[in-house]
């Protein structure tokens, strides 16, 4: 069966990516496959995840290429190399430029934790969202999938779920909850949908 090739771009700890490896194994994502991980940072453990899976994976670091330019071809080599169709954001810590953006456009997905329009742009990443949300006092957030353009976070969405704020919720408390109750099921739900999707394209 013919399968979408996914590139899954990465800076940390990589548990979105486990979700993607996990749905790819339980047959969640059947019309894809991680093909390549990426990551800009060289401690990444989201490296380890790669390799325990079988899956090829790359650094590709700004700091030793020093420009964007340098290490958006770069990362764009890897992409080509491998035969690429679609490339995930999970907690990819570096804004791509609209010159890359739009080489890709409508495949490139990223993950963010709240309910874009909410706590979402420049700067609203990682655990300072859950913090923005808390100090609203909101009693709903949750995660947003949605396509990559030049505005960070604002590309159209692909898919929301929302999660409930409890009292007492600290910023890592919530975090864990958005991954566990929204994150780590519609990120495989959406790989799935927009793989299924190039493929008929094909």
């Amino acid at each position: 069966m013919l399968k979408a090739k996914i590139a899954v771009l990465v800076s940390g700890g990589g548990t979105n990516l486990q979700a993607i490896i996990d749905a790819q194994n339980s047959g969640v994502i059947k019309s894809g496959e991680v093909a390549l991980v990426i990551s800009n940072n060289s401690g990444a453990y989201a490296l380890t995840r790669a390799e325990n899976a079988g899956i090829k994976a790359v650094c590709i670091s700004k700091k030793e290429l020093k420009t964007q330019e340098a290490f958006e071809s770069a990362v764009i080599a890897a992409l080509e190399e491998n035969g690429i169709d679609l490339i995930v954001l999970a907690g990819f810590m570096s804004i791509l430029s609209e010159s890359f953006t739009s080489r890709y456009d409508h495949r490139i997905i990223n993950i963010h934790p709240s309910l874009i329009p909410s706590f979402c742009g420049q700067g609203y990443y990682g655990l300072k969202v859950h913090e923005a949300a808390l100090k609203k006092g909101v009693k709903v957030t949750g995660a947003t999938v949605h396509f990559v353009n030049e505005i960070p976070d604002g590309g159209e969405i692909i898919a929301q779920k929302a999660v409930e704020v409890m009292d007492g919720d600290t910023p890592e408390v919530l975090q864990k909850r958005v991954m566990e109750q929204a994150e780590w099921i519609i990120l495989p739900q959406s790989v799935e949908k927009i793989s299924a999707e190039l493929i008929n394209e094909k």
